[in-house]
This record gives C-alpha cells, structure tokens and sequence, in this order.
C-alpha cells in the first residue's frame, strides 16, 4: 500500500484502499492522499493540476463507455462505500454542528434545503 498522508489517513495495512475518483487501487497507483472519507491518487492529482491551469478534460461518464462490464462491477461496491463513507461523514458533521447548539434551520440553509428536510434526514 503506498498511502501516503493526510489528516484522515488510514494506517492501517490490512484493506486495500482505492481512489475515489478513478476507482484505481492502491497497488497500481504510486501514490494515494487520505481526505475525509476519500483518497486521491497521484494520477488525479495530475489531472486535477491540468485543470487548474485552464485544461477542460471530458466528462468522466464519457469514458465508462470503454470499461468493460467486469470492470464496471468490479468498481460497484466500491463506489457504494465511497457514498457510506461520505453520508456517514456528513452525519458526523451535522451531529457537530448540533452539539454545538445550531438550529435546523441553519443547518438546513446551509444545506439548501428546508428546517424539516434537514430534521427528517439528520435526527
């Protein structure tokens, strides 16, 4: 595993871990960097760095057409855990914020959605 750091990196050695943009894992990348509930691969990072400097690359759906369905199944749970991990991410920010005493209400504008909404999801 050639995870590399970030404040949420995992050190542990026993799961392989994955980039949560191209779907490429830790074993065929030189390189990941841990985020909240995320890794990016220094492929991505490359990537990310021609888009900074004014390079549109296409769309990402527009390449699934040439992954094969094996592949494409093969990166499913994978993409699954990703949105767990994110979700459960976002609770933990919003059970924070609710700690802290912030109403619904504020915690659904910045949400962009309704007191209600946010108190029927989060609660």
């Amino acid at each position: 595993m050639r995870l590399k750091w970030g404040p949420f990196a995992d050190k542990s050695k026993s799961k392989k871990l994955f980039c949560s943009f191209c779907g490429k894992d830790s074993d065929t990348v030189k390189a990941l960097l841990a985020g909240p509930a995320v890794f990016i691969c220094d492929g991505c990072v490359g990537q990310c760095n021609k888009i900074l400097d004014g390079e549109i690359p296409p769309p990402l759906e527009s390449h699934w057409d040439k992954y094969s369905d094996k592949l494409l199944l093969s990166l499913l749970a994978h993409s699954s855990k990703v949105a767990d991990d994110a979700a459960e991410f976002l609770r933990r920010h919003v059970d924070i914020l609710r700690k802290r005493g912030l109403s619904w209400t504020d915690i659904g504008a910045a949400l962009g959605i309704s007191r209600q909404a946010a108190w029927e999801r989060f609660s």
